[in-house]
């Protein structure tokens, strides 16, 4: 069995569809059966998105199925009404699971009796200690496990105990039940890891039928070989959960009641963080309570709630959802990826319509009488790219262009952007000006003969002439201010003004500033939502609620469902027609990395990578840098792409073999130079093969740039110039423990500096472990090792 091939497929080739493709070849599954277990202790983010296209899209691809499972296990934390708005949300991003959702609490009984199996097998025993001691006994990744004085208890009083703990004859914290594995293992995980607990709480499902609970690690392995499942899907953060996994079935797979179902196995990808947002529960929560935003489904909060409030299609979280792809190691996404999809999707399902956001007066003061005016909903290059020759109307009907068009009112006055107007305008200032001319869209030219202010000297009304001519430099887009509809128009932005709000909060605790001062919550951007009042054309009114449309030069925009009334229409702003942030996100880490002081917002930076005197691009590439911008090229790196077709057709070639977002940069950065002149060595596919490499987390930065390096010189193979050598990257912990070791023994004194607070020589260790490994250690599992030995 292989993909299926009557599907396009989701997800684009990756380790885990390797080990999938392998797995059907040997036949050792006859369906792909994966999961999404979602806990519902909160709302779904775009982390779940990126999570359940993986889980979904796989199955998809291969013909096969994907469960939607509640891991409700935690009564405390969980409530109907998270499950039911998750339900909502996956059903909403159009996923399939079958005729019904799967619950981890449908299979409490079968998991008891799993863990009585256990219990007899002399695998499991009863716990008394208290927590704190527990933790205590557990040892450190130098010394090993005590054994609990309760450990060698016997079959028969554990399984008093058990039953005991069930029957609720004690209060929460005297007993847990816990694996017997392994006290001296290096896998923290493994010793003796906790597979029941006492809670005494009431379940939003079983109610009190339950006061005894499984842990994470017993639930998610004994219900994915409950619910048939085969590839069992998770973050990177579980890859050590992992051994607990496969301890469970190797002793209770097979026996019943999972003596008719696959072997599941569990496999860990990357785990994606977003730009400018925060996806933890926790802190959405304090967002939420602290009055931050509106609500959960606030439309600037990262939950499929807010984004669909917002008015962004579950298309466009899927696009966005299928160009993150997958790798084994950790990345955050530039935001751009999700906001490119976003306007990506609407340019071709969001008619063209006028608004007014800040209505400045207009006076036609030549024209007698209302003038009709018929304006189209499309431009020319949506209409060239339909593939069937039609266009759609806001009902969703599907005309011939030249039916596509609505009839709008030229009044004598009409209302204009206040900033269309400038009483000093700048050089190439396009629009208009005292004395000046410019064109209303599709009505005519006109020119401004006088103006009127208030006592603060703001420009309150402008009178112009209706001209004959046909030339103006500048075309604005204006309502009739009789005619026009008045409209509230929400203008949702960025959440946060930084990039990594967590990590600046951090940083800024590691200078020995009060977290409570500095705290995730200080970056929250105070323009995340700016209202305007204004008026839009009324040929709106007649068109279906949920329309979206972009409004000339304003942006994407829908009606509220909330708060949109027939007399008051309510806009929210679904995204920009253009990504503002890209040169102050470019300017603010070129000031990092130099250590200069962060300039306005209004100084004029340009990326290394792109062109400094940025030329006109054609319409041709214009289009090549939208769609590489969208796939989650960086805008600096797609502009060179853009005009340099031999480097793109590399990309291109390149990517039918690796993820292209991976590939731009080592395209543009690395071999740019040798591509342009035609001295490159290295194949599209060479290049790709080093990539997987990296992002399989099997090399690092470092040696990819060595090999790449080498690979030009001598025009081999980079993956064999890394199998030649064994520049693999080193995440064994036996191999990099004595090497950590000896680093901090020969550091005491930046030992005890760190333990004192001063946390940033993390940095250091790490930087000395790399430059002991020729740069080939892992950093990651680096830094988590040095973080143990240092508590």
């Amino acid at each position: 069995m292989s993909t299926s091939t009557n599907k396009p497929r989701l997800v684009s080739p990756n380790f885990i569809t390797e080990i999938i493709d392998e797995d059907l070849k040997a036949g050792r599954y006859q369906k792909i059966v994966t999961r999404f277990p979602p806990e519902p202790n909160g709302y779904a983010h775009l982390g779940h998105a990126i999570a359940s296209y993986i889980d979904f899209g796989i199955a998809h691809d291969y013909g096969g199925e994907c469960r939607l499972r509640m891991d409700d296990t935690n009564p405390e934390a969980e409530k109907a009404e998270y499950a039911e708005a998750l339900i909502a949300d996956m059903r909403w991003l159009g996923w399939d699971w079958g005729p019904e959702v799967s619950y981890a609490s449908n299979y409490f009984e079968q998991l008891y009796q799993m863990a009585e199996r256990l219990i007899q097998k002399g695998l499991a025993y009863v716990d008394s200690v208290s927590p704190e001691e527990m933790a205590r006994l557990r040892g450190t990744v130098d010394k090993p496990g005590i054994p609990s004085p309760y450990r060698n208890r016997s079959v028969e009083e554990n399984l008093d105990f058990f039953r005991r703990m069930r029957a609720g004859e004690f209060p929460n914290g005297a007993h847990v039940l816990r694996a017997k594995i392994d006290l001296s293992s290096p896998n923290m995980k493994l010793r003796d890891p906790v597979l029941y607990r006492i809670v005494h709480a009431e379940h939003y499902r079983t109610g009190k039928a339950w006061c005894i609970y499984p842990s994470y690690d017993f639930a998610q392995a004994t219900t994915d070989a409950l619910d048939g499942v085969t590839h069992s899907l998770c973050s990177l953060e579980f890859v050590d959960n992992r051994a607990i996994y496969d301890w469970l079935m190797d002793h209770l797979w097979g026996e019943p009641p999972l003596h008719q179902t696959p072997r599941p196995h569990q496999y860990e990808f990357g785990r994606r963080s977003l730009e400018y947002t925060v996806v933890s529960k926790r802190k959405l929560r304090k967002l939420v309570e602290g009055g931050y935003v509106r609500g959960w489904d606030d439309p600037r909060m990262p939950t499929l709630a807010g984004q669909r409030r917002r008015g962004v299609r579950p298309q466009a979280i899927r696009r966005f959802a299928g160009q993150v792809g997958i790798s084994r190691t950790n990345r955050t996404v530039d935001i751009a990826l999700l906001e490119g999809a976003i306007r990506d999707d609407l340019n071709t399902t969001a008619p063209r319509v006028m608004a007014v956001l800040r209505p400045l007066k207009v006076v036609l003061t030549n024209l007698a009488e209302p003038k009709s005016v018929t304006l189209p909903y499309w431009p020319h290059d949506v209409i060239e790219e339909s593939p069937d020759g039609l266009v759609a109307l806001p009902s969703g009907e599907r005309v011939k262009p030249e039916e596509a068009v609505r009839q709008v009112t030229l009044t004598r006055e009409i209302y204009i952007e206040a900033d269309d107007f400038a009483l000093k305008p700048p050089k190439g200032f396009k629009r208009l000006a005292p004395g000046g001319t410019v064109r209303l869209k599709m009505a005519g030219v006109i020119r401004c003969e006088t103006y009127k202010t208030d006592e603060t000297g703001q420009v309150t009304e402008l009178h112009c002439t209706l001209l004959e001519e046909t030339k103006a430099a500048g075309v604005i887009h204006w309502v009739s201010a009789s005619e026009a509809v008045p409209a509230e128009f929400r203008l949702y932005d960025r959440l946060f003004t930084v990039p990594h709000p967590e990590a600046e909060a951090k940083e800024l605790e590691d200078e020995h500033e009060t977290p409570e001062d500095h705290d995730f919550l200080r970056f929250v951007n105070p323009k995340s939502l700016e209202v305007a009042h204004g008026y839009i054309e009324p040929s709106v009114l007649k068109d279906p609620k949920e329309t979206r449309y972009q409004l000339e030069r304003n942006g994407y925009f829908w009606q509220d469902p909330l708060d949109s009334k027939p007399e008051a229409l309510v806009f929210n702003r679904i995204v920009t027609l253009k990504d503002t942030w890209a040169r102050t996100a470019a300017r603010e880490q070129e000031a990092k990395h130099t250590g200069e002081a962060r300039t306005p917002a209004s100084a004029k930076v340009s990326s290394p990578a792109a062109p400094q005197s940025e030329p006109q691009l054609t319409p041709k590439q214009q289009s090549v840098l939208q769609n590489f911008m969208a796939q989650g090229i960086h805008e600096a790196e797609a502009w060179i792409l853009a005009r340099e077709p031999r480097l793109a057709d590399f990309l291109l070639q390149a990517a039918q073999s690796a993820p292209l977002s991976a590939l731009a940069h080592w395209v543009v950065n690395d071999l740019g130079a040798a591509l342009r002149s035609g001295e490159a060595k290295i194949t599209p596919a060479g290049l790709a093969g080093l990539v997987r490499l990296l992002e399989a987390g099997e090399i690092n930065t470092r040696i990819a740039k060595d090999v790449l390096a080498e690979a030009l010189q001598t025009g081999q193979d980079p993956v064999e110039i890394v199998q030649q050598k064994g520049l693999r990257q080193v995440s064994d912990l036996g191999a990099l423990e004595p090497i950590v070791e000896r680093i901090l023994a020969e550091n005491p004194d930046k030992v005890a500096a760190y333990r004192a607070g001063k946390t940033g020589l993390m940095g250091f260790f790490v930087g000395q472990v790399m430059r002991e490994t020729q740069g080939q250690a892992n950093p990651q599992r680096v830094q988590e090792l040095i973080s143990q030995k240092l508590g």
